[in-house]
Order: C-alpha cells, then structure tokens, then sequence
C-alpha cells in the first residue's frame, strides 16, 4: 500500500522504460442445490456475468467503520474468515471491524466484530453476542484452523498494536487465551497464516507486521492537503513465527516464540501479504512476505526448524524492472496449467501488478506482460485478489478488490451505496480477469456489472462454495462501507469437483499444507494446495475447488500430505464433494511423486 499513487517516490530507469514500452505495459457428496434462501432465478453467464449480488437476500448487514482524521493504520481495513465453526457442513462468516477512538465515535455501539452462522436456508443469523468475539478493537487480519487437533475450527486475528488467539470451546463460544497462549506481538501486525514447518503434526504461526508507525507525523499530498502518510516514512519491523507446542488434543492452544531461533528477525519488511506454501518442490513450508514498498522477502525452509531469505536469488523480491512495489494481495496458483505453481501481487494504480511464473522449479521471473493483465479495462490499486477457477473452465482465474491510498486521484463512479462520504473518494471498481488457457488473462470486469460495476474502497476478499453448488462465490469489504456478498453463477455444460483434505489422526482437522492433483485423461491435471490464508487479511474455504470444463469424469487423485507422504486415490465422476483421509489411499506409482 505504498501511498505514492500520484507522484512516485522511485522512478524507473530510461532502459526500464524502454523494455516497458518494448513489451506494451501502457496506460491502461452428490452436489447439493442451492439452499431456498438464496435462491432466485439467474440469468445466463454470459448476458449476466459470473456472479450475483446476494448481499441483501443474506442477510448480511454489517458496515466496516473508519475514522476521518488520516490515521494510518485505519486505511490498512479489516479481514474476513469464512469456516464452519460448528461443523455442520455449511461456511459461517467472520467479519472484522476496526474501532479506534475516531472510528468508534463514527459507527456508534455496534461496531464491534460479527460472526455469522448460515442457517439451512442459506441465509446468515447474527450470533456475535455472547460469542466470544464481539469486541471492539482495531482489527486488522484473520486466519482460522484447529490449532489444537480437537476438531473446532480456532481463530488469530491481529490488530494495531496486538495479536489475539481464540479457541474455539464448541457451542459457538470463543474464549480468548492471551499472553498465556505464548502470542505476544504488541506492534502493528496484519497477516497472519499457518503451516507445520516442523512436520510434528501441530499447525505453527506466522505473522507478517506492517510498519514502526508514528502517529504525530502529519503527511501531505502533492497539493499540499492533509492525507494518509505511506509506509516509508517509517522503520520496517521483522515477521514472527511460533511454534505450536500445544500438550494434547484438546489442551490449551499454545505457542513458543522460534523468530530469533528460525532466522526471521533477520530481515525486516512491511508485510501486507503472505503465503505459506513450498516455493521449491523439497516438500516443506516456506514463508513468503508481499512487503510494501519494500523488497519482498522469501523464507525458505532448511528442515532443522530455521529459515534463510531468499527473495533475490529466486526472482522474487522485485518486479520485472528490477524495482520494489507496493505489494499488498498475494494469490498462488498453477496459472498456466504447467503443474508448478505461481505468484500473483497486487500493486498500486500508477503500478502494474505482479505475476511470477515458476520454472524450473523453485526459480521465478515477473511475467505480468506476457500474461496479458496489463491491459485492463482500468485501472485500480489492488488488495484482497482471489485466484479460482469462476467459470468452471479448468483455468485459473483472478478477482481483485480496489481501493485508493491518495485521495489526488479521482476516486471511480458508482459508488456502493451506504459509503462515508470521507471514503468515497478513494472508491475504485472491483476487477475479474479471465484465464484463457496458458495463463493468459483478458479483463472481463465490463461483462461483470454485479460484482464490478460499482466502487468501493476494496480491501479484503474471501472466496469459498457458500450454497455447496460447485460455483465458487465471494465476500468483498473496504474501508467505510457495506460488505458485499456475491454468489458465482453456474456454467451449464462446465464441470467441477471439490476435496476435503483431513488428518483423521490429528482431530480431524483440514490438511493445511497438503497437495491435491486432479488427473483427467489424456495426461490433463489440476493443482490445489491447501491453505486458507491467502489474498489480503483474509481466511477463505479450507475445502479445495476444481473447475474441470468439460471433464465429467476424473482418473485419478494424488496427494501429497503436509508431512511428506503421499497417496493415491481412485477417480470417479464430478460434479460432487468428495472427503480424502490421510492414510486411506495407496501408494502412488512413481511419476506422481514431485
């Protein structure tokens, strides 16, 4: 979110420009019906677009809140989690909200944080009083796994100046373990996400903070008007990591502070963004950080419990032009259908965001030009970006929320009604970007008018199957305005599956950390890896998603899980649900093995 939008603090070089123009960077179970309550008659894709606004028909009412006097970390906004924490198969809803003095004096007495249980009909009950999490606070991020192998799903989220675990006791109740759960992190910590980089079979914590922010510095905009200030005015501050040391299943949640001892203290960033996931095939959790104006940061997993950066010598510290960015949302996936995974960062709206393609393994180059994303029908500074496969067609797709960091930028119309006035004018209109095969992208927010017609000062989305239909839907928040819900419409004639990955010998909890490859005939695979905690302080369904065009029938399921074995499972047709339990499927034959 580096706040340089209108006049940029580091210019490219004459011979990067060069190459910009060179490559054309210009301008600009058997599937379950749809539950009664969200419900409706739906036009066709293709005259209606991909999604539908449902927000009202959920029964969603919740408006993030925002004070007005410039304070930093209050344009930083708030995440969302989407997790069954009932366990009753069906997605509930975690909205965060940020209540600071100037923000609480704005929203009145219910601008607390609201969870949400989808009821049998697919609508949304407020359940936040007696939750547990109804407090006010300024939230920042969220990530949700059962951190204790009990089979409840627990929450993290982080604040201005804290971080707080929940375990969840059952029954709908959070109960808040403070200092004594081992987390003690009183700076301005944002994204927060989970991997076992030990391989003991407990879910270890990563944290990414923001900045050393000083709130008696006023900054001014290139007109000399009072805005928010941008992140390097301010010190970098280092990720932390904890280990789960959690006794039993069931116990007390419990971490001890490895970020000395695991080699993260040793290079400082400004995380907005991160990912947990192997950047190098060895089969192990690697830490990456999207810094903000900052030189991205790349912690690979040596498996003696310690990390070593390296972002630069794997290609992903800087763009394509060999700078620093405002990296904010981050999105993994296998884009061009090559079978290794990549990296997409949102930037700034005078930026391009960033795709880095893998290969060969473990090495990346930004190749956002080649991807066609730099032709936009327009601009925006991205933040929360989801990469799923909308259309059902086999490919990767990418959504992305937009908000302005300078107000010396004309904010876009329409805006979502019930905005600030304050916050309408960093309002910018959300963005889909369809994967037409290889990796290949064409902006199709124009065709899109539910979910990209209007504007809003985008920053958290969240991407999960909230009516079990196999379409892929998504919760959108910004800063000063109404969260959006919106249901992905279906695509007659396009198939799909989703896994449910599960340690049965760990509580039952979802794999986070393992890998799923779909095999369809003809040698066509389908990549998944399992963690929630990606896009912008957002935690999404744990369930994997699989669009299969045209494939009715699927050969093969392998799987590699987090402690590194893997196993293989029998195919069988699409269109449903499907639960893999590690330990229950069989040797893979030796091409499966990566």
């Amino acid at each position: 979110m580096e706040l340089r939008e209108s006049h940029r603090r580091r210019r490219p070089t004459l011979p990067g420009l060069l190459l910009a123009l060179a490559l054309g960077i210009t301008g600009c179970r058997p599937a379950s019906p749809p539950p009664p309550g969200l419900a409706g008659a739906s036009a066709t894709p293709g005259a209606a677009g991909w999604f539908e606004d449902i927000t009202e028909a959920s029964g969603i009412r919740f408006t993030h809140t925002a004070g007005t006097d410039y304070f930093m970390p209050e344009q930083v906004g708030s995440g969302s989690a989407l997790f069954d924490y009932d366990n009753d198969g069906r997605l509930d809803l975690l909205l965060l909200q940020y209540t600071g003095p100037a923000a609480a004096k704005a929203g009145g007495p219910s601008t607390g944080h609201r969870l949400y249980h989808q009821e049998p009909d697919g609508t949304f009950r407020d359940v936040s009083e007696g939750s547990g999490l109804n407090f006010r606070t300024r939230g920042m991020g969220v990530a949700a796994a059962d951190l204790n192998n009990d089979g409840l799903i627990d929450l993290v989220i982080t604040e201005h100046l804290g971080s707080r675990v929940y375990q969840n006791m059952g029954g709908g109740k959070f109960q808040e373990l403070g200092r004594e759960s081992g987390v003690d992190n009183p700076v301005w910590a944002t994204v927060v996400s989970f991997l076992d980089y030990d391989r003991d079979g407990r879910l270890d914590l990563v944290i990414g903070n923001y900045v050393d922010y000083d709130p008696t510095q006023a900054c001014l905009d290139s007109r000399g008007e009072r805005d928010f200030c941008g992140p390097q005015a301010y010190p970098s501050t280092p990720a932390r990591l904890w280990r789960n040391v959690t006794s039993t299943a069931g116990a007390p949640i419990r971490f001890e502070d490895q970020t000395d001892k695991g080699g993260l203290r040793r290079a400082g960033g400004a995380a907005l963004g991160v990912i947990c996931a192997d950047f190098d095939g060895d089969g192990w959790p690697d830490i990456f950080c999207a810094d903000d104006g900052r030189p991205n940061r790349l912690f690979m997993n040596r498996h003696d419990g310690t990390f070593v950066e390296e972002a630069v010598q794997r290609g992903l510290a800087f763009n394509s032009m060999g700078q620093s960015a405002a990296n904010m949302g981050v999105a993994w996936g296998d884009f061009d259908g090559d079978g290794m995974e990549d990296l997409f960062v949102t930037h700034l709206s005078d930026e391009f965001h960033g795709l880095w393609r893998q290969g060969p393994r473990g090495l990346f180059m930004d190749q956002l030009a080649a991807s066609g994303l730099q032709s936009q029908a327009w601009r925006g500074t991205g933040f929360g970006t989801v990469a799923a496969d909308f259309d059902l067609d086999g490919d990767l797709d990418l959504a992305l929320v937009n908000g302005l960091v300078r107000h010396s930028l004309p904010g876009q119309t329409p805006v979502i009604p019930g905005t600030d006035p304050f916050w309408q004018r960093y309002a910018q209109r959300p963005q889909l970007f369809e994967n037409q095969g290889g990796g290949r992208f064409a902006d199709v927010s124009p065709a899109n008018p539910e979910f990209c017609g209007r504007a809003m000062v985008g920053r958290s989305l969240s991407v999960g199957d909230l009516n079990n239909d196999g379409v892929p839907d998504l919760v959108a928040s910004g800063i000063g305005g109404p969260v959006r819900i919106y249901r992905g419409r279906p695509h007659p004639g396009h198939h799909w599956l989703k896994l449910r990955l599960i340690e049965p010998r760990l509580g039952g909890r979802d794999a986070i950390g393992a890998e799923a490859r779909v095999l369809g005939a003809e040698g066509r695979g389908w990549s998944r890896l399992l963690q929630p905690a990606t896009s912008y302080l957002s935690s999404h369904d744990p369930a994997l998603h699989f669009g299969l065009g045209r494939v009715a029938q699927v050969e093969a399921i392998d799987v590699r899980w987090a402690d590194g074995t893997e196993e293989r499972f029998p195919g069988g047709p699409a269109d449903q649900t499907r639960t893999l339990r590690h330990g229950e499927g069989t040797r893979p034959p030796a091409r499966a093995s990566r």
